[in-house]
């Protein structure tokens, strides 16, 4: 795209496009690629092009995050930066962004974010998360494989639950969240959770730990992904009758390519995720038509739902303002809370704390929710088929092959 100063919108991404999540980084600068060919393709903002910059964020640390903040704020003059997750911050990029007054839509997935902006609404009224809170996964796990249970699609040989986690705050919440949870609907967590020092491609020791606890259920929440097709390979090597979870990065293709068969049967959550309905399928073969590398169309449509919502709600907002624009910012801002959008990942709508409604966690109505997506990793093609929730589902939990 060539970039002319006077008329084009510079939009920036911080994205992870070396280091361990490499994967994520690249499908995230996909996606934001392809929304916004597709918004300057039907006119722009008002008649104004976008220009993305993209900033590498590697270790997703904080330094790195905030070094990337502050190019994309002071060398590009971004009207907003619109990007996938950066985990390791905690937060910390929210102040220079809350500094320059400009739009920050995320997905990191985080708690933590709710107490940021509960704590001076009128300081980071710029920044969205576009995705509901890590909590949600615990809570939503636990009611699934309950649901799995009470329908009598699956019949546990007991009631135990293993919990692995990464070391990453935001494994360690989601396992907490298992834990907290699941004696409400008759589990019993018999082993964990059980923190492994991630990333890491060695097991054997947890997986040890969880054999001798004999659970009919096992939940990893570790989310990088090859770590958990390192996980899965060694899990097969002595296989017990148990479900597997695995967390958000066996959504990746590349899982499927690392652990091949040893991944059929697995079950992988995410609460936000490419929808398999006719929106969402039209994305992905629009994806891969425009991108034929290795990155997941599953993982794009994230930034490709924020770039489209921030499009629309800078529109209605009669447009976009630079760092320093904080009163027109702020207009735009409150376009993104009142919208709410239609996605490819489903219905993106802002809660009072800016995040988006999950559903059917916190929302039993699947128009005004991010739907909390289950795949289970089926057939001889190795394809991710939704199972739950409804009406999202396109096929039926099976039993996985490696029960005895």
């Amino acid at each position: 795209m060539a970039h002319e100063e006077s008329t084009e919108i510079p939009i920036g991404s911080m994205v992870p496009l070396t280091g361990a999540i490499a994967d994520d980084g690249i499908a995230f600068r996909n996606g934001a690629i392809i929304a916004i060919e597709e918004i300057n393709a039907s006119g722009g903002i008002l008649g104004r092009k976008l220009h993305p910059y993209f900033v590498d964020t590697g270790p997703q640390n904080a330094a790195s995050v905030i070094a990337a903040a502050n190019m994309l704020i002071h060398r590009h003059k971004v009207h907003a930066i619109i990007n996938g997750y950066n985990i390791g911050p905690q937060n910390a990029e929210y102040e220079p962004i809350a500094d320059a007054g400009i739009i920050y839509i995320h997905q990191n997935t985080l708690l933590q974010h709710h107490d940021t902006i509960s704590s001076d609404r009128e300081r980071y009224f710029g920044c969205f998360m576009g995705d509901p809170a890590d909590y949600w996964y615990g809570q939503g796990f636990i009611k699934f494989i309950s649901w799995l249970r009470d329908t009598r699609q699956w019949t546990p040989r007991n009631e135990r639950l293993a919990i692995i986690s990464g070391s990453k705050p935001y494994s360690i919440v989601i396992a907490r969240a298992i834990e907290k949870i699941a004696h409400m609907f008759g589990w019993q967590v018999v082993c964990g959770p059980r923190i492994v020092q991630t990333p890491t491609t060695s097991w054997q020791e947890a997986l040890a730990e969880v054999r001798a606890a004999d659970p009919a259920v096992i939940a990893n929440t570790h989310f990088y992904a090859g770590d958990l097709a390192h996980f899965q390979m060694q899990f097969l090597e002595n296989p017990i009758n148990a479900l597997i979870y695995l967390q958000y990065g066996a959504m990746h293709d590349s899982f499927v390519r690392l652990a091949g068969a040893a991944s059929e049967g697995a079950i992988v959550g995410t609460v936000v995720g490419l929808l398999p309905d006719a929106i969402g399928q039209a994305f992905e073969e629009r994806y891969r038509a425009r991108f034929r590398d290795d990155s997941t169309a599953r993982i794009a449509g994230q930034v490709h739902a924020a770039m489209h919502h921030y499009a629309i709600a800078a529109a209605l907002a009669g447009g976009t303002a630079p760092p320093g624009g904080h009163q027109q910012n702020r207009v735009v801002a409150a376009r993104l809370r009142s919208t709410i959008y239609r996605s490819v990942i489903g219905s993106v709508n802002y809660d009072s704390n800016q995040a988006a409604t999950s559903y059917p966690n916190s929302t039993n109505d699947p128009s005004l929710g991010l739907p909390h997506l289950f795949f289970q990793i089926q057939g001889r093609d190795l394809r991710h088929t939704a199972i739950a929730p409804h009406p999202y589902d396109v096929a039926p939990f099976r039993i996985p092959p490696w029960f005895r």
